[in-house]
């Protein structure tokens, strides 16, 4: 991929895009392309359409996504399908009529059936239902995956996906309404430190495993798929480690200091069982992740401590 080469990041300003962007700078690539919602919104068909045809980039990471957490999810299924289905189709759509080189479309682990084999290979893919507990956003990114493979067969353009596990890191989102589990444990335990609260209430058993990837391995590998990865067979960007919502409990707590007691609420739903890649895919076409979790952990806690707690 030319240094030189015009580049968009849909999503720039998010937990991911951060990273995204950080990554392409420090490789050298300077033609950026970055649009703050207010600037283009993604839900505007019409606008995304004048953006292509005046700006003409030749390379598109799409990360736009309207996410959230667990509850955020149930309680508004209809809103993650429609925003997530539209950015998406605005996206893919005008990039195939600018005749983008490549576009990457980043979508999310919740496409894997609600039962799927572990570890998940990308042969599982629409095998069942996805988890009932993210259904709209599901249904919008298995949608994501689709078009792209659509687009790909018959236009001959690259368009490619790849499917990222958890993602957490530096920059992630540390609302108490919308934070996925890292953050928001992070978070709540920090604060029962503070206050010397006596114990942190945790939806579920605590025996659901899930797998994590420090947000800066995933911008690495996003950046390599852009410029090495033309197949229309999505991929999987993962570690191929999990481990249970307890287990991680207690390595947040002890990172943070919290010296309560830890509450797991059964009557709480806590999504499917198991969810871990099948990574050898990507392993096989020569990229791997840097940072483990416990390494990964301290750096999210520390930018916590630095630019939200404070």
């Amino acid at each position: 991929m030319d240094k030189s080469a015009k580049i968009y990041v849909a999503g720039h300003a998010g937990l991911i895009g951060t990273a995204v962007t950080q990554t392409l700078k420090k490789s050298g690539y300077t033609n950026l392309l970055l649009r703050t919602r207010a600037e283009l919104d993604l839900l505007d068909t019409t606008a995304v359409r004048s953006f292509f045809e005046t700006e003409k980039p030749e390379y598109v990471v799409d990360i736009a996504a309207k996410v959230g957490g667990i509850q955020a999810n149930i309680d508004y299924p209809a809103e993650y399908f429609y925003e997530n289905m539209q950015i998406q189709n605005n996206l893919m759509w005008s990039a195939k009529n600018a005749h983008v080189k490549r576009f990457l479309f980043v979508g999310s682990a919740v496409v894997y059936p609600n039962d799927s084999p572990q570890p998940m290979k990308e042969e599982y893919f629409m095998r069942g239902e996805p988890d009932i507990t993210k259904s709209g956003y599901a249904h919008a990114k298995i949608g994501g995956v689709k078009f792209a493979e659509y687009i790909h067969d018959e236009f001959g353009l690259s368009f490619n996906t790849c499917l990222p596990t958890n993602i957490y890191g530096v920059n992630d989102n540390f609302n108490p309404e919308t934070a996925h589990v890292i953050p928001a444990l992070l978070m709540r335990m920090h604060d029962a430190k503070v206050n010397n609260a006596d114990e942190v209430v945790i939806w579920g058993k605590g025996n659901a495993r899930r797998e994590f990837l420090y947000v800066d391995d995933l911008a690495e590998a996003i950046v390599w798929l852009l410029g090495n990865y033309t197949e229309k067979q999505f991929v999987n960007v993962g570690t191929g480690k999990d481990v249970s919502m307890r287990e991680l409990a207690e390595e947040i707590k002890d990172l943070v200091g919290f010296k309560g007691k830890l509450v797991f609420d059964a009557t709480k739903p806590e999504g499917i069982p198991r969810r871990l890649f099948d990574v050898s895919r990507i392993h096989s076409a020569g990229w791997r992740h840097k940072v483990e979790l416990r390494e990964g952990l301290k750096r999210t806690y520390a930018y916590y401590l630095a630019s939200v707690a404070k």
